[in-house]
């Protein structure tokens, strides 16, 4: 996904700012990361308070395997539910509430 159409899906907390990190593409807002998009993945930005909508939604939260312990480790990140691809009104509400999450966790 190139930056003009990252730019268009978060429109409703704009402006963004688009950094590369981890072979992807940080999502900014307000100085916080609110969103990353890495391997054709969009992810989230979530915490305790809307861990539950996206998991409503249809989110997943991501997690990788530690190479030491091999347990499962999991980011303050969720994937972007189906119905933020479908409807811009559902995803700029997941834009707002990614932001929500990014600015609770100053």
């Amino acid at each position: 996904m190139d930056n003009e159409q990252l730019e268009e899906m978060f429109q409703a907390v704009a402006p963004i700012s688009i950094r590369r990190m981890f072979g992807g593409k940080g999502i900014y807002s307000d100085g916080e990361i609110i969103a990353i998009w890495l391997r054709d993945r969009m992810l989230l930005k979530g915490d305790a308070e809307c861990s539950a909508q996206y998991e409503a939604q249809g989110g997943v939260q991501w997690t990788y395997q530690h190479n030491k312990t091999g347990k499962d480790v999991k980011m303050p990140y969720w994937s972007m539910p189906e119905i933020g691809w479908d409807d811009p009104d559902e995803m700029a509400s997941l834009a707002r509430t990614a932001l929500g999450a990014a600015l609770r966790s100053r």
